[in-house]
């Protein structure tokens, strides 16, 4: 999800949930602690420079239990993050706390905002020389008659 994504998404919902990839919600008292610009520039393992920029949401919780964050009060957050986050319509990476603090990407289903899992990857796969997935057939079984007998390859 982008900048832009979110905020049509927050002019047009009544409540702001968010749901975990194990579809377990967000408490209701869930703070946006953090709106930043994550830029990272690395040099993968094929020698390559990159660049990437993010938009980065911290979600937090404390033990304010009557506070909710109102659609309109997350707009006016990302209006005072511009100055930070500038013009460009950034991808938003979501910092959650769990057994330590995950990372997470962001889409939209329905009136939920769902953290979706970030994974970790080779950019340079032919430098490294990983080998292309290559899909694997199952052997086919055979059925001997109507029921399966030692070493006749039906089980």
């Amino acid at each position: 999800m982008k900048i832009s994504e979110i905020k049509q998404a927050l002019a047009e919902v009544e409540a702001v949930n968010f749901r975990l990839p194990s579809g377990e919600y967000l408490p209701a008292h869930f703070h946006v602690t953090e709106v930043g610009l994550v830029s990272k520039h690395f040099i993968d393992c094929g020698g390559v420079e990159r660049r990437e920029t993010v938009a980065n949401f911290q979600l937090w919780e404390a033990g304010d239990y009557d506070h909710r964050l109102a659609p309109q009060k997350f707009l006016h957050i990302l209006e005072v993050s511009q100055r930070i986050l500038g013009t460009e319509d950034l991808a938003i990476e979501v910092e959650y706390q769990q057994a330590t603090i995950g990372k997470f990407g962001l889409t939209r289903e329905g009136n939920d905002f769902v953290l979706t899992p970030k994974q970790t990857a080779c950019l340079a796969q032919d430098a490294c020389g990983i080998p292309d997935a290559q899909p694997f057939a199952l052997p086919q079984l055979q059925m001997a008659g109507a029921a399966c007998t030692p070493g006749g390859g039906c089980c």
